[in-house]
């Protein structure tokens, strides 16, 4: 997705004859209507900081509120994510200390030509979660926009976004040093769930953006309200050209449901670290994710129970043999290496080439049964002989396959 053009922001709104020179601190927008402005679209009101005024709308949801199938508020430890993020300080944060933001801007590419507009942001105070946005009316009011944002995150010490370290972070670390003033979350543990969403769902999802989640993940669709994301940059132009702030009532909406859906995937996200086996995970390759995932942080024991789990509950063919090739190198690599022999052996009967070989040096190595070790190497070259291969990985099985059966044979003899 491209911005609306290469030309930066301060231009565009130069050619429209808005203007935004230090000297021209009050907003230059075309008379219209009173019932089109922003205040009388979205229920808000006018904030005065110490930079000036912006205009803020708040909302507040309950301690009861869903959002799809999970509540907001988490009721497990973080320790999981923590851990995934390298971040152990996290876990030890009480939830008041959370911030969840997400901006709406200009553009998508960055840099001093791009505004953050509305930034929305929300976090949980006492059973209540509080979503507050701030909006900027015209460029002249971004350093009070800007202001009342560090107001908000004031009491906070943990940033969650997503894909915010790579985007909405750094837009808004350029917006306030443009204007001199200190960055509100610069000592924040950053928490950006893009990531660990993708190691959870890439492998059963096509999409791992936000609102593809919220929909099939916390089975929440959003209502006709909600306005595509490359549409925003081009309304907010419409807006600052014409002064209708009509249109942008979607965009509000949109924003909203950003932060709230924040909120719930990663309440959602902790649950399943915290507790796989509760019922909340269902597909055979979200507990595979997992295992992975747990593999990488060196709990070993709950990765194989994963694995097992993933595999039980069905994948595909494919994922089935990478699975169970991925769970027999984690038993050897655990020491238990009868029960690799027997995912190898279940994974050979259904012609995995790897699990011939694995049994191969099973029997040589570890058994010392160096006939059984050769029959085994024997049935590899069988099976890769019959399989439609590249050239390539044949003659490397071939290779290998011919230099273990000399040595079994020589060790058979004596």
């Amino acid at each position: 997705m491209s911005e609306p053009s290469k030309s930066s922001l301060a231009s565009k709104l130069k050619s429209l004859g808005v203007r935004i020179g230090p000297g021209d601190l009050k907003p230059a927008l075309p008379k219209l209507k009173m019932d089109r402005s922003i205040q009388f679209v979205v229920d808000g009101r006018f904030v005065s900081t110490r930079q000036g005024e912006t205009f803020v709308s708040e909302q507040t949801y309950p301690s009861d509120y869903r959002h799809g199938i999970t509540p907001l508020r988490p009721s497990v430890p973080l320790l999981t994510i923590a851990q995934w993020a390298r971040a152990a300080g996290l876990a030890d944060l009480p939830l008041e200390s959370f911030a969840f933001l997400d901006t709406e801007t200009s553009g998508l590419a960055g840099g001093t030509g791009t505004y953050a507009f509305l930034v929305g942001v929300g976090r949980f105070e006492g059973e209540s979660f509080r979503l507050v946005q701030f909006f900027m009316r015209d460029p002249s009011e971004e350093a009070a926009l800007l202001e009342g944002l560090m107001d908000f995150l004031a009491p906070c010490a943990a940033l969650v976004t997503f894909n915010g370290k790579a985007f909405d972070a750094p837009l808004l670390v350029t917006r306030y040093s443009m204007h001199s003033l200190p960055v509100p979350f610069k000592d924040f543990i950053h928490l950006d769930l893009l990531p660990l969403a993708r190691r959870l769902w890439r492998d059963r999802l096509p999409s791992r953006a936000l609102k593809y989640l919220e929909e099939n993940v916390l089975a929440a669709p959003r209502t006709i309200d909600e306005v595509p994301g490359y549409e925003i940059p081009y309304l907010y132009f419409d807006y600052l050209r014409t002064g209708d702030a009509a249109p942008l009532k979607g965009v509000f909406y949109h924003n909203a449901m950003d932060i709230v859906a924040l909120a719930a995937l990663m309440n959602h996200m902790a649950t399943i670290l915290h507790a796989p086996f509760d019922g909340q995970v269902q597909h055979g390759l979200d507990f595979i994710a997992l295992a992975k995932l747990f593999e990488d942080l060196d709990r070993w024991e709950e990765a194989a129970s994963l694995y097992e789990r993933g595999l039980q509950v069905g994948v595909s063919e494919t994922d089935f043999g990478a699975a169970m090739q991925r769970l027999s190198a984690l038993q050897r690599r655990r020491g238990d290496l009868e029960s690799a022999a027997v995912l190898w052996k279940k994974a050979a009967a259904e012609g995995h080439v790897y699990a011939h070989i694995e049994l191969a040096k099973y029997y040589e190595h570890h058994r010392r049964e160096y006939a059984e070790a050769l029959k085994w190497t024997r049935s590899a070259e069988e099976l890769v002989s019959s399989l439609d291969i590249p050239r390539y990985e044949y003659r490397h099985w071939v290779e290998e396959l011919d230099h273990r059966k000399k040595r079994l044979q020589e060790k058979s003899r004596k």
